[in-house]
């Protein structure tokens, strides 16, 4: 055995836009296992149920996470909706699930530029974020917001989306699929990205599965867990979803995914402006949650399967709410696909696993 070194990574390094901090522990070049720190950026945000109603606390859910904001307003809502047997109407649930495959493709754009601005490639990362901003104009013009937008409501959504709106959202993906489909095969085909992800930061299927990986990072390596499967709200919906999956588990093969699960996105939109039925956006929701009642829901954010929980105390203040993101679950994981890898490596491990450290921490 070679003599060990001890090597800080983070919290702040170029390539990573979360603060997350790992002890490298190294044989030469070689990594031989990573302990992972966090805690740089708790906020304290569950425990504002106490002074926030749970109509409030929305406003709250939404800034768990800058990039996942919709998702995690959906599953604070449904959630609620939940514990007080609240039904929405079936427009609010496809609305829902538009605004919530628009933001995965403004979170995987987002993703593939930064691993392009990793690679040094200036010019890709700029095209990327360019096509990520015609999502980000789409919901400035149906919410009035960019990235953290409110449109999520306890029973329904705020707004409404006209129909000959709808369609001209569907011609604005539908130029952004062609342009994306030249960009992809950068990231797909070029030798270079090739020789930087292929077999680098394996996790094996049977790791995947022992370690509870989720998201693009458990799909990647063939485990197809994707809590849409099990059809909740506009999702139930869908003639036929199947969810993407690499059976790799390399770098290479968690880039592939996240690169599929756009043009998915993009077709699931798709289906359901064609769907979509007429009716109120929303009902209304008086009283509180009955004391002691308590339930647990579940999402299909961009990193992955999203826990929430919540339980009533007779009043509009919640008793207790918690939140698992998928970051959470997918730590060992990380920790996993790094031992072994080149100390060079490791950024670019990292990124392909797209933790989200300041979501994780709340």
């Amino acid at each position: 055995m070679g003599k060990r070194t001890i090597i800080p990574f983070g919290p702040q390094h170029p390539v990573l836009p979360e603060p997350v901090h790992l002890d490298l522990v190294l044989e030469d070049e070689i990594v031989v296992a990573a302990i992972p720190q966090i805690g740089f950026v708790h906020r304290g945000l569950e425990k504002l149920v106490e002074k926030r109603d749970y109509n409030q606390f929305m406003y709250v859910a939404e800034r768990i996470c800058g990039i996942c904001s919709f998702g995690h307003s959906l599953g604070y809502a449904q959630t609620i909706e939940a514990l007080m047997d609240v039904e929405i109407p079936k427009r609010a649930e496809y609305l829902r699930v538009i605004w919530h495959e628009l933001s995965r493709i403004h979170s995987h754009l987002l993703w593939l530029g930064l691993v392009a601005d990793g690679f040094g490639y200036e010019s890709l990362f700029m095209h990327t974020w360019r096509l990520r901003e015609r999502v980000l104009d789409i919901f400035e013009k149906t919410t009035g917001g960019r990235v953290i937008f409110s449109a999520c409501t306890v029973g329904g959504v705020v707004h409404d989306i006209e129909n000959s709106e709808l369609s001209g959202i569907v011609a604005v993906l539908d130029g952004l699929a062609s342009e994306y489909a030249e960009l992809s095969g950068a990231f797909l085909k070029d030798t270079s990205v090739n020789n930087r992800l292929v077999g680098v930061g394996v996790l094996t299927k049977e790791q995947a599965y022992d370690l509870s990986a989720v998201g693009p990072f458990g799909r990647a390596s063939g485990l197809p867990y994707d809590i849409r499967s099990i059809g909740y709200g506009g999702y139930a919906d869908l003639a036929n979803f199947v969810p993407v999956t690499s059976p790799a588990g390399d770098s290479y093969a968690r880039c592939e995914v996240r690169v599929k699960e756009v043009l998915a996105s993009i077709e699931i939109i798709k289906e359901l402006v064609a769907k979509i039925p007429a009716g109120e956006i929303a009902v209304a929701v008086k009283g509180a949650p009955a004391a002691g009642s308590q339930v647990v829901s579940r999402l299909e954010q961009p990193r992955g399967e999203a826990f929430y929980y919540a339980k009533g105390n007779g009043t509009k203040f919640l008793d207790r709410f918690r939140v698992r993101t998928p970051t959470s679950i997918n730590i060992p994981g990380m920790v996993t696909a790094l031992a072994g890898c080149q100390l060079a490596d490791v950024p670019m491990i990292v990124l392909t696993i797209d933790p989200c450290i300041s979501c994780t921490e709340r």
